[in-house]
């Protein structure tokens, strides 16, 4: 298996016990380029690795400086790592995640945060990583972009969480991170339900609970990313035959002939 390992605490915890396991583990690190020294950090990984018993890898992605940084370099990011690679994202994580949908605008899926597959150490949390590095003296990089309040996650994980958390006198971020378990099993329903539905028949979207018409639409038309909320909308409006048609981003169309529907693009 491969371990994504920054050299971060959550990371190199993912790295010893997934050798401690008896797993045949690949770290891989991935330099950004974009902070004085970065390059160092893969040193620290492949330390590490060499010291648990683990195979080493490292990569470099350019990422040039500018808007929408952090999901520039996450996307710059995944295209190196190999599919089925495994991060070391905890319930600390989770919370963020699920806040950060949030104030998107996000649906079930979105509140229901990161799923299990890809994420083994999910239920653990930032301080428990931080300790199992200590008990085993590993040297951890420091991201000093992890303090930036410019990216929004930092804003949530080192001013709203704790605020919230004094709010409620108790541990919000295991509150959410349960809820999102609990919602993800209710969206995998939701899910495998809206499977059964063909969703270029106007009839069957029709005839659905709105809430799977409007997922049986997202899997029809993702592109890879699924419609927005006004885009599903728009194309359940052509399937009731309140419109003929209408318009989706980047140029395609949803248009109804009797009771089929067709995407047509440019």
């Amino acid at each position: 298996m491969t371990c994504a390992v920054s050299g971060g605490a959550d990371s190199l915890a993912l790295l010893v016990l997934a050798c401690a396991a008896g797993c045949a583990v690949t770290a891989m690190h991935v330099d950004h380029g974009l902070r004085y020294g970065s390059a160092d950090e893969a040193f620290v990984v492949a330390t590490a690795a060499a010291r648990f018993g683990a195979a080493f890898r490292s990569e470099i992605v350019v990422v040039a400086p500018g808007p929408n940084l952090e999901a520039r370099a996450r996307s710059a990011r995944f295209a190196v790592l190999p599919p089925g690679v495994l991060t070391g994202h905890t319930a600390d994580d989770q919370a963020e995640t699920v806040l950060i949908n949030l104030l998107r605008g996000a649906g079930v899926d979105g509140l229901a945060g990161m799923g299990g597959n890809g994420h083994p150490i999910l239920p653990l949390r930032r301080q428990e990583t931080v300790a199992l590095c200590q008990a085993h003296e590993l040297e951890v990089v420091q991201d000093p972009s992890n303090n930036d309040a410019r990216f929004l996650r930092n804003r949530i994980r080192h001013d709203v969480l704790p605020l919230v958390t004094d709010v409620a006198q108790r541990d919000v971020a295991a509150v959410i991170a349960r809820q999102a378990s609990l919602l993800r099993d209710d969206a995998d329903l939701l899910e495998l339900l809206a499977a059964d539905i063909d969703p270029t028949n106007a009839r069957a979207l029709m005839a659905a609970p709105v809430a799977l018409a409007r997922r049986s639409v997202r899997r029809w038309l993702a592109n890879p990313m699924p419609p927005s909320a006004d885009e599903v909308e728009r194309v359940l409006a052509v399937a009731r035959g309140e419109v003929i048609a209408c318009e989706l981003e980047g140029g395609r169309r949803v248009a109804r002939t009797a009771w089929v529907l067709r995407v047509e693009t440019p």
